[in-house]
């Protein structure tokens, strides 16, 4: 089942960054995050027994985030795809990207799944902080916009 992710209220005199420090699940820090990031309301959840994924645009991509629990085995997954495959000068991609992998990538990584170049961030959830959730979702959303369009006028491919 699919549905819009509703926006949560928060108090006038209290940040985002204040809100998700505090007792917070992870989901519902996820979609705080989301909800600050998804300017558009584009923000779609679906929730099924083996967890959560969020799907949102940021800029010029679409972000996913997964959830697959809250215990300390679950994992959080953040990625964005930003160019299909085949491209143009392959070799020249793959060091750009390994090169971009060491000098901005933080705690996120290039890498390719299903022919498409990718930037995500996986970590498991135990003794996560709501900071921590929050950095991951935005250094993938701001990555992938900030390169999907550098990358594809460069190499060609589409996002």
């Amino acid at each position: 089942m699919t549905s819009q992710v509703s926006n949560l209220e928060i108090d006038n005199t209290q940040t985002v960054e204040d809100f998700i420090e505090e007792e917070s699940s992870h989901k519902e820090v996820i979609e705080t995050v989301i909800s600050s990031l998804d300017q558009n309301d584009t923000a779609m959840v679906n929730h099924t027994e083996q967890g959560s994924l969020w799907k949102f645009n940021y800029g010029s991509v679409e972000v996913f985030v997964q959830l697959t629990g809250e215990t300390d085995d679950d994992l959080l997954t953040v990625w964005s795809s930003l160019l299909n495959l085949p491209a143009k000068d392959e070799p020249g991609l793959m060091r750009r990207l390994l090169e971009m992998n060491w000098t901005g990538t933080f705690e996120t990584c290039f890498s390719i799944h299903d022919n498409k170049v990718m930037i995500s961030a996986q970590r498991a959830v135990a003794d996560m902080y709501p900071g921590e959730i929050s950095r991951l979702i935005t250094l993938v959303a701001n990555i992938a916009d900030d390169n999907d369009e550098l990358l594809q006028e460069e190499f060609g491919g589409s996002s």
